[in-house]
């Protein structure tokens, strides 16, 4: 089975590869795509209802989140700290905007509905971010240049991989510490046991230029393939990269 949605801005794909009968996975599909529309509608700095909206206007009192946003600001404070603020959701005269967070961590929460559902195989791919089970899978991580080419395969048993970059949205993620874009690098790819922790690893790394190719690779259990911005290639030597045998 796989079914694609436009959510949260960005296309997401559902596949399962399993012994499920067609109901029972039109069923869980439902219910993967009903939490990340749930996610939108709560955590989105774009909507002016969310919670998170409503918190950044002061409608809100910091003990009367939901758990849930209170577990995603916990996040970020703590990517925040380790970058030693490079990482900053909350930059002067900007909204707050967790969404470096949310996207990881609510596509986690969606794998974790599928995984708690029995199925063993299957990939959730969220606007290039993905969490596979059951594998091997093979992700291809996009040219930060030549949009049509890739600069590597990986090849992913159980897991996440995600990337932060310039290709898509030009320079959009600023250090917290200067308040300026960052350019110091073009691509930014993490393979971490849960995109949650993937996710926010590589856009945390990437706000800390150059330097956060070595912060990222320092983390428990992450693997980095990084594109600076003289196009100098770094890898860590566990990056899982696919070989011609295993295609």
């Amino acid at each position: 089975m796989q079914r694609v949605e436009h959510v949260m801005s960005f296309p997401v794909s559902l596949r399962i590869d399993d012994d499920l009968d067609a109901l029972a996975e039109q069923a869980l599909a439902d219910r993967v795509f009903a939490w990340l529309r749930e996610v939108d509608e709560r955590f989105s700095p774009f909507k002016p209802d969310s919670e998170v909206s409503r918190l950044d206007r002061g409608e809100l009192a910091p003990d009367g989140l939901s758990d849930d946003l209170t577990e995603i600001l916990g996040l970020c404070e703590e990517y925040k700290a380790a970058t030693g603020g490079a990482f900053n959701v909350r930059l002067p005269g900007r909204k707050l905007d967790p969404c470096a967070v949310v996207k990881g961590w609510a596509v986690q929460r969606a794998a974790d509905l599928v995984a708690a559902a029995g199925v063993r195989r299957f990939c959730l791919n969220a606007g290039g971010d993905v969490v596979a089970a059951g594998g091997p899978w093979r992700v291809g991580v996009r040219h930060p240049e030549e949009a049509d080419k890739l600069c590597v395969v990986l090849e992913v048993g159980a897991g996440a991989v995600a990337t932060s970059g310039r290709y898509e949205r030009g320079d959009h993620i600023v250090d917290g510490r200067t308040g300026l874009p960052v350019t110091g690098l073009l691509s930014l790819t993490v393979v971490a046991d849960t995109l949650t922790e993937a996710d926010a690893t590589a856009t945390a790394a990437f706000a800390m230029g150059r330097a956060g190719v070595e912060w990222a690779a320092s983390r428990p259990g992450c693997e980095v393939f990084a594109v600076a911005a003289d196009r100098q290639v770094i890898r860590t030597p566990g990056l899982p990269v696919a070989t011609a045998a295993s295609a």
